[in-house]
């Protein structure tokens, strides 16, 4: 079913298997806002997020698209010799913008040589029809590989609510709906150990993302940063978060749940090295990965053991 690990599937395993050779992505740090901060659907933003938002190990965002891909790029063809890129616009909400400097962004990544995709990294509220058809004529017209990143966190509209995220889960389905019908990829993120979230909303976040057929998902572990609301929250011992092991449990059991067509991009993710309070049970994020992968050998277990639940499971007699 899986290669190498035979346990889940991979994404390096799969850009080689789809493009016939390794490809690298080369991310973009563009300066911007949320409409979760600048008062559109909320004020502060989320209770993790910092100044940075996901930005913190690009180039700095005064630098042009032009000069970020360009400066990545060369790093990666002289230390790896890579031959193929992705232009990943990371940071921030990269459709939260007006139309015109959207496709000037997505334009600058187009004339850079061997790049062969665009990721967008945005909300599930910023998700319009105008910026996907055009994005729709830029991929008619060059055949580059599109796909789209949502910033999902969890399926658990109380949690979703508590920290502060600005949309519940109708916009998220609003938006695969729509991204569908263009037939762009897509990303979800999901943070599997969100204080306010159990098992059973670990195993439907998996369900949901198997049930509306998502082709990739990254996971990451909750990380606190001093300065935003949850550093003050946990310095207040206004929650707990959970041990390592129970995080490893988490993907384990999601993993077990997840449709095994989707691809997983990350099984953990990586913090800030400074400024933060707690990230990764202050241990790297290698070595995480590698105590998920032993634990689904030792329980004899892999992505979608357990996907026994759609296509009117009532009805397999």
């Amino acid at each position: 079913m899986f290669e190498k690990t035979n346990r889940y599937r991979q994404y390096s395993e799969h850009l080689v298997k789809k493009f016939g050779q390794k490809v690298y992505k080369l991310p973009v740090n563009l300066p911007g806002s949320c409409p979760n901060r600048d008062g559109t659907v909320g004020r502060g933003g989320c209770i993790f997020c910092d100044e940075e938002g996901a930005g913190f190990e690009c180039l700095p965002n005064t630098l042009s698209v032009k000069q970020q891909i360009q400066k990545n790029r060369e790093f990666f063809v002289k230390r790896f010799n890579a031959k193929k890129f992705i232009v990943y616009f990371q940071a921030f909400t990269n459709t939260y913008m007006p139309l015109e400097q959207f496709k000037e962004n997505i334009r600058a990544a187009l004339n850079e040589e061997d790049v062969i995709g665009i990721s967008i990294s945005t909300r599930p509220d910023c998700i319009n029809d105008v910026y996907l058809d055009f994005l729709k004529d830029i991929q008619n017209q060059r055949g580059l590989d599109i796909n789209i990143e949502l910033g999902l966190q969890t399926v658990n509209y109380h949690t979703l609510t508590k920290v502060n995220r600005g949309h519940t889960l109708a916009e998220f389905i609003d938006a695969v709906q729509r991204i569908k019908q263009r037939n762009f990829e897509i990303c979800v993120h999901i943070i599997l150990n969100l204080p306010w979230d159990n098992l059973l909303d670990v195993i439907e976040n998996a369900k949901i993302l198997s049930a509306m057929d998502i082709h990739y998902v990254k996971l990451h572990s909750l990380y606190v940063v001093k300065g935003t609301v949850l550093a003050d929250m946990y310095e207040r011992d206004e929650f707990s978060i959970i041990s390592l092991e129970e995080y490893i449990t988490r993907v384990v059991t999601f993993l077990e749940y997840l449709n095994p067509d989707t691809v997983v991009q990350r099984l953990v993710g990586k913090g800030p090295q400074d400024n933060q309070l707690f990230s990764n049970w202050s241990t790297s994020w290698w070595k995480i990965k590698q105590s998920i992968e032993k634990a689904l050998e030792e329980k004899d277990t892999w992505q979608g053991k357990k996907c026994n639940y759609l296509n009117g499971k009532a009805l397999n007699f």
